[in-house]
């Protein structure tokens, strides 16, 4: 095995062990496996509360860069939204968005205009690779706000700005820190703000979690916000 291989061996087993042991989670039907030192849940909840008082066990493993699921709430699959996803989605069963046609791709849309999706309608939405090719991507960012349910999330996935990756595309337009998602959670003069769940980033990439507060909801607070920003 390759030593990212031994990696996310070891966070998946220490994450495996926290919720075989923790006393709050004596019967719960979750797997864990690691890619890339993001941790994958898959299995079966009867609870919205099961599920995030998990994710954010595992999200304080050192290490873990984020926390995505296909996990069953109540018998029921969570809807999820790829954006831009190509002919590569996150997961098989994604519902993707992308101006140009391509198998995994349910709905065109232009991403720098509303999406073609209902309030409140769905439980993750995944933004890979996506917010550094547009001019402003704050629109997309409260179009995401709007169509997540209570409890949903976005998650994001971006090249951190002193990476090569970077700046090496010519198609990049803006650049990310972990700081750039400080500001999307707390942006001044919106009622659309955010709380971060996990934000983390690796020499290449910046990672985010949130979900979203309700509108017109304050920001975070400060003891929050300080787990993950300066």
């Amino acid at each position: 095995m390759t030593r990212v291989e031994l990696r996310d061996a070891d966070l998946a087993e220490a994450a495996i062990g926290l919720l075989r042991h923790d006393s709050r989670f004596p019967d719960l039907d979750l797997a864990v496996h690691a890619d890339g030192r993001v941790l994958h849940l898959t299995g079966a909840v009867d609870t919205p509360a099961e599920l995030a008082q998990a994710r954010e066990l595992l999200g304080r493993l050192a290490g873990v860069l984020a926390v995505w699921d296909r996990v069953r709430v109540a018998g029921t699959a969570p809807v999820t939204l790829d954006l831009g996803c190509g002919n590569t989605p996150q997961y098989p069963h994604n519902i993707g968005i992308d101006q140009r046609r391509a198998d995994p791709v349910a709905a065109l849309a232009d991403l720098r205009t509303p999406l073609p999706i209902r309030d409140t309608s769905i439980d993750r939405i995944f933004a890979v690779h996506i917010l550094e090719h547009l001019p402003d991507y704050l629109p997309l960012i409260d179009e995401c706000h709007r169509t997540l349910r209570p409890g949903g999330i976005l998650h994001i996935l971006t090249p951190w700005w002193r990476h090569v990756n970077a700046v090496a595309d010519p198609t990049h337009l803006r650049l990310f820190d972990t700081q750039t998602i400080k500001g999307i959670c707390a942006r001044a003069g919106s009622d659309r703000c955010w709380y971060p769940l996990h934000v983390a980033r690796d020499e290449a990439t910046v990672f985010a979690d949130l979900t979203p507060l309700p509108l017109g909801a304050p920001p975070p607070q400060p003891q929050r916000m300080a787990r993950f920003f300066d």
